[in-house]
């Protein structure tokens, strides 16, 4: 009955409702797992100085991307969970989510291994000044021995949104991220541990949100996580990854980019290497907007395609869309109203702050520009249309971020024509995404690959 009632909130009534309830739950607890790296930035900043600010900062892209493929593969099980669970199919249910939780074990001791053998080696290829390359190393070492904790949280949270519950891994994030905030004044500001407290307290963080969603799955009436049955259904394995590998190459596109740009950014001293990282954290905030209506709309989509309501998928796109470009436009505005009052919270550098404010006018006027990314990616992925999404991105964002560093700024070896390539390269891919999500053949397709039935009332 539970889970008869959560699906019949997701396949029925106000979509826009719908969508919200999802949204706001998701968007808090990813504004509080955002918080474990923002907190180590402002204290780091703060209490250790602006090398030490810039090192932390400069992690920011490998992590991302490291965390962004493996996070996008598990993404792959919750999306087949939600079809399971919006179509009824209460093996397919339990099959998903003993495979997916297997899955992030195994995804986070390959996340550790190549995160701290590989770190500090990666780190050094990009341009890092010397002066800071230390710092970074050890933050790089200590965050990635937590990564199991962290893939463990993604995959129990995911599970847990997929069955229609957005609340309680938001409640678990906001508990956490205040042990996160304890812990860094302990081992930062009071200790004077450095970096290396500041990595020791989001790691310790990691692995008590895991246990929190985990929890809960061994508890519920219905559906129970079962440890003795834990294992990787090779079949299932294969459609996890036929959704999740293009996901997770999505991620990497954006955040491999994202690493040559940081080292475009290096070339440029300790200066600019803290005001990227004050604006990278701030700026978060929209990215966390858009990853939210993201989330959402995929889990939406993913029980509504189980369910056979396509008119509902279509139309959801379209309302989710709207409320993101309206809402990340809005606090955007407010941002770039109060940046230098904002940027001085992570530091008192006149000069940084300057910096930072030219950063945030290049490029958080387009940021809405990348909803129709977000969105129509996230409405691809949710029917299990992977692969499209991910050649748009890898071509329009990070093929041509690549070119642009390769030319552009190597002719104009500045700051204004390294930040430009982040609207440009929104502008052609959000394009592209529109086009090919008005041809409407990625929902047609996966129809008939699945031997779906036509729409149901």
């Amino acid at each position: 009955m539970e889970m008869q009632s959560n699906q019949r909130q997701i396949t029925q009534g106000p979509i826009w409702k719908q969508l919200l309830i999802f949204f706001f739950p998701i968007l808090l607890g990813t504004f509080f797992q955002q918080m474990y790296n923002t907190v180590d930035t402002i204290i780091v900043g703060r209490v250790v100085g602006t090398t030490a600010l810039a090192a932390v900062g400069a992690t920011g892209p490998l992590v991302n991307m490291v965390n962004g493929f493996f996070i996008g593969i598990s993404s792959g099980a919750t999306v087949i969970l939600s079809q399971y669970y919006g179509a009824g199919n209460r093996q397919g249910v339990h099959d998903a989510l003993h495979t997916g939780v297997a899955l992030s074990l195994v995804l986070g001791a390959m996340i550790t291994v190549l995160g701290v053998g590989l770190g500090p080696w990666v780190m050094g290829l990009m341009n890092m000044p010397e002066n800071c390359l230390a710092d970074a190393s050890i933050y790089l070492r200590i965050y990635f021995a937590g990564a199991i904790g962290s893939m463990v949280y993604n995959m129990g949270a995911g599970i847990l949104r997929a069955m229609g519950d957005s609340r309680r891994p938001m409640v678990f994030l906001m508990a956490t991220c205040v042990l996160n905030v304890v812990l860094d004044i302990l081992f930062v500001a009071v200790l004077h541990m450095g970096v290396a407290g500041a990595a020791l307290a989001t790691t310790v963080a990691q692995f008590l949100s895991a246990a929190l969603p985990i929890g809960v799955l061994l508890k519920l009436p219905e559906d129970r996580l079962e440890p003795r049955q834990l294992r990787i259904d090779r079949k299932l394995l294969g459609r996890i990854l036929r959704i999740g590998v293009p996901a997770g190459l999505q991620f990497v596109t954006f955040d491999f980019s994202n690493i040559l740009i940081q080292s475009g950014v290096n070339s440029f001293g300790d200066v600019t290497m803290a005001a990227w990282t004050a604006h990278g954290k701030t700026d978060a905030i929209t990215w966390m907007i858009s990853g939210a209506f993201g989330v959402s709309v995929t889990t939406f989509v993913g029980q509504n395609f189980g369910a056979q309501k396509y008119r509902r998928i279509r139309q959801s796109a379209w309302i989710c869309l709207g409320m993101s470009v309206a809402l990340v436009g809005a606090v955007a505005a407010v941002i770039l109203c109060f940046r230098s009052q904002i940027l001085g919270i992570y530091t008192d550098d006149p000069e940084v702050i300057a910096v930072g404010s030219v950063i945030m006018l290049s490029i958080m006027p387009f940021n809405i520009v990348f909803m129709p990314i977000e969105v129509f990616a996230g409405t691809m992925r949710g029917v299990g249309y992977s692969v499209v999404p991910t050649v748009i991105t890898g071509c329009c964002v990070c093929l041509f971020r690549i070119l642009w560093l390769a030319t552009v700024v190597r002719r104009w070896h500045t700051l204004s024509m390294l930040t430009a390539c982040y609207p440009i390269s929104w502008i052609i891919a959000a394009g592209v995404f529109l086009t090919v999500y008005l041809r409407g053949n990625w929902l047609r397709s996966r129809i008939a690959q699945c031997g779906m039935e036509p729409e149901k009332t």
